[in-house]
């Protein structure tokens, strides 16, 4: 007996020796060299795994980045300091940075906006979107159930008492995960130097808008008649800001009835308000001494002196 149990100790000690050896010679054989470059730069990575360079993960980023298949500062959440970072390691250039934050672009919370009826059902915006459009009579509007707050991987996002989502720009890192999440468009990335936005996403005309929301975009278009740098323009009955182009000047901020375009600034923008209005009433006045001027240029000589 003793005998019998010692011969099948020894018998299971020799084969596992013969397939640890067997799987060792294997793992040599059939092993995949990673570059140690990939590591450090995983280390150096925020490691949210947001997606927003477009690779599968932290890691499938950093592997990316050593084969050359993405650009060094590819993460937009590290921006420049992990941007140059990655280029410490690989012995290269960081290139440019711009940094980009997520704004909401509507206003119609549940005090402001009118609904169509009252939703019961799963507490989540993109299966809220699946009935009947969603609950707000505004077919762009931000239903308000957060799911931009329990996606977004840095905790930049909160709701408030009126259900709209809040967006702590310190901690906003612009990965763009809200953005995609979000069922109706309602956020969108802007240069975090950026002051101005239009928070509105509706594309209806102004009395339709108003029968929805007050503060919604009437498409009055005084903002483009306004702006000094010509950097608004008018799309689908809503305004769009070309970034490049804004200097921050407030203007539209200022001539907007309704409250629509929207300023980081917002505390200051009362206290700004009279020398803006100030600027646009100078502006009219050049635009006036302009026009009479060109008038008076094509008068004929003729005419005017029998005139007189």
């Amino acid at each position: 007996m003793a005998l019998t149990f010692l011969g099948s100790i020894l018998e299971l000690g020799f084969f596992a020796l013969v397939f640890g050896a067997f799987l060792g010679l294997a793992a040599k054989k059939f092993a995949v060299e990673v570059d140690p470059r990939v590591e450090e730069i995983e280390d150096v990575l925020p490691n949210a795994n947001c997606g927003a360079c477009g690779y599968p993960g932290c890691s499938g980023f950093a592997k990316a980045v050593v084969a050359g298949e993405a650009p060094v500062n590819g993460c937009i959440p590290g921006g420049a300091e992990v941007a140059s970072a990655i280029a410490d390691i690989l012995g290269t250039e960081a290139g440019e940075s711009v940094k980009f934050i997520a704004v909401l672009k509507c206003r119609g919370g549940k005090s402001i906006a009118r609904e169509k009826f009252e939703y019961r059902g799963i507490m989540d915006c993109r299966a809220a979107s699946l009935v009947m459009g969603g609950p707000k009579a505004c077919p762009n509007g931000c239903i308000g159930l957060g799911t931009c707050a329990d996606i977004c991987p840095f905790e930049a996002i909160e709701m408030s008492d009126d259900l709209l989502p809040i967006i702590d720009m310190e901690k906003c890192t612009g990965c763009g995960a809200c953005v995609d999440a979000c069922p109706k468009g309602v956020l969108e990335l802007m240069p975090a130097e950026s002051d101005v936005w239009v928070a509105c996403n509706n594309i209806y005309k102004g009395k339709l808008v108003k029968d929805v929301c007050e503060t919604g975009c009437i498409a009055c278009m005084r903002c483009v008649k306004e702006c000094p740098k010509d950097a608004i323009t008018f799309e689908n009955n809503l305004a769009h800001i070309d970034y490049e182009k804004c200097n921050g000047c407030q203007i539209c901020v200022v001539v907007c009835p309704t409250g629509t375009i929207h300023t980081k600034k917002s505390g200051e923008i009362l206290n700004d308000a009279p020398k803006i209005r100030a600027a646009i009433e100078k502006k009219k006045a050049k635009e006036k001494e302009k026009k009479l001027a060109a008038a008076k240029s094509k008068e004929i000589p003729g005419e005017a002196v029998q005139g007189t």
